[in-house]
């Protein structure tokens, strides 16, 4: 579990398809700690000097934008039980993969617009939570086919925002909440049911 807060842009020094070699300050303490880069949990599976190894498996790299795995990228090691939670609760499981399609300067900060794919847009909300590459961040509108982020200029300066352009792939992660409530209302319109008070009480204990 993550909360969506970067510790470090990393350099990429090798990625060979299922073996990603990252250099970073950061060093793992154990082989199989979990490690969020550009948003998605990997594991790792060897320690260097200058960095550690991570594994991506089948099924990660055709959910994720394996093409930014290049230069720089974001990097979150797992939160510990009892860690300050500023940003939201993030799995580290993309959803998948959104595009960058506008970028508009305000008089503080940016917003950007990302398209994502038809079958995310019930997961996000305004004013929800969404994660893109890593970054925890709060949706300001919902669009047709995407949402609109303001970036502050902070979030610029400490992530790999202020490098992005549009035409960029970026990895999507929506809300978990939002995931397992619409799963359960899902659920129940499938067997045409009517909601019961516990499945009420169910849902609103998710949040």
């Amino acid at each position: 579990m993550f909360n969506g807060l970067i510790r470090e842009i990393a350099e990429v020094v090798s990625f060979s398809g299922n073996s990603l070699r990252i250099r970073a300050k950061f060093r793992p303490e154990h082989i199989g700690d979990s490690i969020a880069i550009n948003g998605a949990c990997l594991s790792v599976t060897q320690i260097l000097a200058d960095g550690f190894v991570v594994e991506i498996s089948s099924e990660t790299a055709s959910l994720i934008a394996t093409q930014n795995f290049k230069g720089r990228v974001h990097i979150e090691p797992a939160m510990r039980l009892g860690d300050r939670i500023d940003g939201h609760l993030v799995q580290g499981h993309i959803d998948g993969v959104g595009e960058i399609t506008k970028i508009t300067k305000l008089k503080s900060g940016y917003d950007f617009f990302i398209n994502l794919p038809k079958n995310l847009m019930p997961f996000v909300a305004n004013k929800g939570s969404v994660a893109i590459d890593g970054v925890s961040l709060t949706i300001n509108e919902v669009l047709p086919n995407a949402i609109r982020l303001t970036i502050i200029p902070q979030t610029m300066k400490d992530t790999l925002f202020g490098e992005f352009k549009t035409g960029r792939k970026v990895n999507v992660e929506t809300d978990l909440l939002a995931r397992y409530a619409a799963r359960i209302l899902g659920f129940v319109g499938e067997k045409k049911e009517s909601l019961s008070w516990d499945q009420v009480n169910l849902i609103s204990s998710l949040y």
